[in-house]
């Protein structure tokens, strides 16, 4: 894909499809890391949230004998209705 940078406010900025996004397994919002390797622009997911948890695995930590439980939060503060 041949693009351009442009000017974005006081910074410099590039736009990315959403397909190479995809490739790339990074969403609006993760945290990457940009290096420079030998002259050329290096852009790494960091930790990608979106992967980092696995609902299967957690529901699995759950307790064998956890029991839940109604919680009384006290009386209403605002305009809930219960």
């Amino acid at each position: 894909m041949l693009t351009k940078i442009k000017k974005w406010g006081n910074s410099q900025g590039l736009r990315f499809t959403k397909t190479m996004l995809d490739e790339a397994k990074i969403e609006v919002g993760d945290d990457v890391n940009i290096t420079v390797q030998d002259g050329k622009i290096v852009i790494t997911p960091v930790n990608n949230v979106h992967n980092k948890f696995n609902i299967k695995e957690l529901v699995s930590k759950i307790s064998k004998t956890y029991q839940p439980e109604e919680v009384d939060w006290g009386v209403s503060v605002g305009k809930e209705e219960w």
